[in-house]
């Protein structure tokens, strides 16, 4: 099962998505494609995404059984901690 996360993107990118998984909630896409299929939604996303942000949770021969992509801007990004895939927030800047 792959899982996508859109968050303030343009309509029409969420559109595109619907051909390949269903929406389950705003934003939030579920389906199985396969591994060339989202190698293309990816490439899509990451070109596409503009001033938003993009997640793709995917099956991955790891311990957790799933790897990460992320794109846009601000994004949070995957880190390797001993082997598990946790989240690193962005830094905020005190002005």
């Amino acid at each position: 099962m792959t899982v996508v996360v859109l968050v303030a993107v343009a309509p029409g990118l969420r559109g595109h998505l619907t051909r390949w998984m269903v929406e389950v909630q705003a934003g939030v896409f579920v389906g199985s494609p396969g591994r060339r299929i989202r190698d293309r939604i990816w490439a899509v996303l990451e070109d596409r995404v503009g001033d938003g942000h993009a997640v793709m949770i995917e099956p991955a021969p790891t311990e957790q059984g799933w790897a990460v992509r992320t794109a846009g801007r601000e994004r949070w990004r995957p880190v390797d901690f001993d082997g598990l895939t946790l989240m690193a927030r962005p830094r905020v800047q005190n002005s």
